[in-house]
């Protein structure tokens, strides 16, 4: 696919955060600053994305705050921690919203229910999901973008719900130069 031809200025970017913007931890969760690394890459990635999109928001399950292994407070610590480091770099994230309810509630927001697209919209009007590219590592990222009807990437080697399969958030921002 040609991103750089298709995406105009008026255009959403919606990230997963573990595994695409950060190493995830297999069977855990990040649950302190010192916990959270950068994937190779990501920082160039954003100030790119800052440039091409006219939102960039993270959108999150983090259940670990429902399981009591951390703090709504630790949570938004660490993000204001991201946020931070990917300014620095010349990026920006213009919204960030979580699910932080268990998986085995049968009420949750998670995704890939489009709860937490349609809280970006709230906030944030101008979005528009036709315009929009969903960016994730797995499954319910995909899924997610295709429920709110975005176009989807996925990180990793292969997906059959994604528009395209990049290794990495890096190798996706160099489509868009």
């Amino acid at each position: 696919m040609d991103w750089s031809k298709l995406i105009q200025p008026d255009w959403s970017l919606f990230l997963d955060r573990d595994g695409v913007i950060n190493e995830r931890i297999i069977d855990g969760y990040v649950t302190r600053w010192k916990e959270f690394v950068f994937l190779p890459g990501v920082l160039e990635a954003m100030a790119v994305f800052a440039q091409r999109f006219r939102h960039v928001v993270i959108v999150s399950n983090q259940q670990g705050v429902g399981k009591g292994l951390m703090t709504q407070r630790q949570l938004s610590a660490i993000h204001t921690r991201m946020k931070k480091e990917i300014i620095a770099a010349g990026g920006r994230i213009d919204l960030i919203v979580v699910c932080t309810q268990l998986a085995s509630d049968p009420d949750n927001h998670r995704k890939p229910k489009p709860y937490m697209a349609y809280q970006a919209q709230k906030k944030l009007p101008e979005i528009d999901f036709s315009k929009s590219i969903m960016v994730g590592d797995g499954d319910l990222d995909m899924a997610f973008g295709r429920n709110c009807g975005m176009h989807t990437v996925f990180i990793g080697q292969k997906n059959e719900l994604a528009d395209a399969c990049y290794d990495s958030l890096f190798s996706f921002s160099k489509t868009l130069k």
